[in-house]
């Protein structure tokens, strides 16, 4: 099954890309400030929840704006890729009956979508690093392995959700009622650490796979910190293990799809 997945990326890799460029082009399409939006949305949404961190709920970190910013589009990248996947082979009938393309293509084709959306806000971050004078050192380095895991582990589940979503029509509804609780579990605006009593805030943020990747990409990027490794290791096994079940539903059932739908 591996094989065949990875040949399938390499011969479908330009469709992919194309795909990818048509979807981020049709999101811009009518609006008048265009690509621009890209970089708008992310800073606006960041300083909504900076003011709900640092007014409502009274919570100070160094470097909070960045900080909210890192924690809003990693889980921006995740949901988006995991919510849109659900419901991807039913958006693509048109194309699922008629030729055969490898389903797990469409959600390569999402989530490529959302990598570059994800990419251009974090240049919103560096030019933030800059303003706030965060100081920077070999530790950012980790963000390279980090977002790996990120980018495996939002496959995996995204892969599996698919497959749900051709046989169950309400997936997405349930599945966006979860990411909305998740959303507050996960810390995007505020210290899962300081706002959580022990024991809980450390099962909460090793318990919750989201949470412990965004806590440690802040803490390479802005602290100059290095992620705890043992739960690396375990979250970067369980990302692959999603990976390669999310490939092995996909694959074993994708012809019966468009039968479904």
């Amino acid at each position: 099954m591996l094989k065949r997945f990875f040949n399938d990326i390499k011969k479908y890799r330009h469709y992919i890309w194309y795909s990818a460029k048509a979807s981020l082009k049709s999101e811009v399409a009518g609006s008048h400030l265009g690509w621009l939006w890209w970089f708008l949305d992310p800073f606006f949404f960041m300083l909504v929840y900076t003011f709900i961190g640092l007014v409502v709920i009274r919570k100070n970190l160094d470097y909070f704006p960045c900080y909210v910013f890192i924690g809003l589009q990693t889980w921006n990248y995740f949901s988006k890729t995991l919510n849109t996947s659900i419901s991807a082979v039913r958006k693509n009938k048109s194309v699922v009956s008629k030729v055969f393309l490898p389903k797990t293509v469409l959600v390569f084709v999402t989530q490529t979508t959302n990598f570059i959306k994800m990419c251009i806000s974090y240049l919103i971050i560096v030019g933030m690093m800059i303003l706030f004078k965060v100081p920077v050192d070999w530790h950012i380095l980790y963000v390279i392995p980090l977002i790996v895991m990120v980018s495996i582990f939002t496959f995996g589940l995204s892969s599996i959700f698919m497959h749900f979503g051709v046989y169950v029509e309400d997936m997405s509804n349930i599945v966006a009622v979860i990411l909305r609780l998740c959303f507050y579990l996960t810390g995007i605006f505020y210290s899962i650490e300081s706002a959580v009593p022990e024991p809980y805030n450390k099962i909460l943020l090793m318990g919750n796979p989201i949470a412990y990747m965004i806590y440690e990409l802040r803490n390479c990027i802005l602290y100059e910190k290095s992620p705890n490794m043992l739960f690396f290791a375990i979250w970067f096994a369980v990302a692959i293990v999603l990976a390669i079940i999310g490939i092995n539903v996909v694959y074993r059932n994708e012809n019966n799809y468009a039968k479904s739908i």
